[in-house]
């Protein structure tokens, strides 16, 4: 079997459809219900549904041999995994954000809120800039508004909620899409069907971008 960790919600639902094509499906997992795992025998897969942000982790300690997470979890924590493939969607980018009149005094430490403080201490130290970093789980918008922050780092889709709250992007750190991972030893041992799936969807991606 070959144990396959997928993003609960519309992504996960995206990913599914292209492991369906290319030859991995499983029909149960499109009942209505509140399973969480999901098997087909015939072709040898077992997938699951896991919260987006925990993907890295199951497949990183073996629980699953491979799974899709964003590129944002993979340069925050580091796992120990192989990155496959670029799947193209998911996509979003990193960013500096902070009230539109904002200016940066470069005289004084540069306070930063985020939930993605490794990222944000990568790209501050890269430009040499001495930050204050406060991390913070939720509503990273209100830190600036609350002059409890500078800037913030985060992830931006469309901007509409940075928008509606009189914040723009200041700067754009790096692109962000879903990655197909590996746990490290399943990429030895299930070789055949992980290259498979790889050969397969880097067809689909090809065909999709002609």
């Amino acid at each position: 079997m070959l144990n396959v960790a997928l993003p609960k919600g519309r992504l996960g639902e995206k990913v599914y459809a292209m492991f369906e094509a290319a030859g991995f499906e499983c029909p149960s997992i499109k009942e209505q219900n509140r399973k969480l795992i999901f098997e087909n025998e015939e072709v040898g897969v077992r997938y699951f549904w896991v919260k987006p942000s925990d993907i890295a982790i199951y497949v990183e300690r073996g629980a699953a041999d491979i799974g899709v997470a964003g590129k944002d979890i993979l340069l925050e924590y580091s796992p120990d995994v192989y990155e496959l493939l670029d799947l193209d969607i998911g996509k979003c980018r990193m960013a500096v954000a902070a009230k539109s009149d904002f200016r940066d005094d470069p005289q004084r430490t540069l306070r930063v809120a985020t939930k993605f403080s490794n990222i944000a201490k990568s790209y501050y130290t890269s430009i040499d800039r001495d930050i204050d970093i406060i991390h913070l789980n939720g509503s990273i918008e209100i830190a600036p508004i609350l002059d409890l922050s500078d800037v913030i780092v985060d992830i931006v889709e469309t901007g509409k909620t940075l928008k509606e709250n009189d914040l723009e992007v200041f700067e754009t750190i790096v692109p962000i899409s879903a990655r197909l991972i590996a746990n490290k030893s399943s990429f030895k041992f299930k070789n055949e069907q992980i290259e498979k799936i790889v050969r397969e969807i880097s067809n689909q991606l090809e065909a999709k971008n002609d």
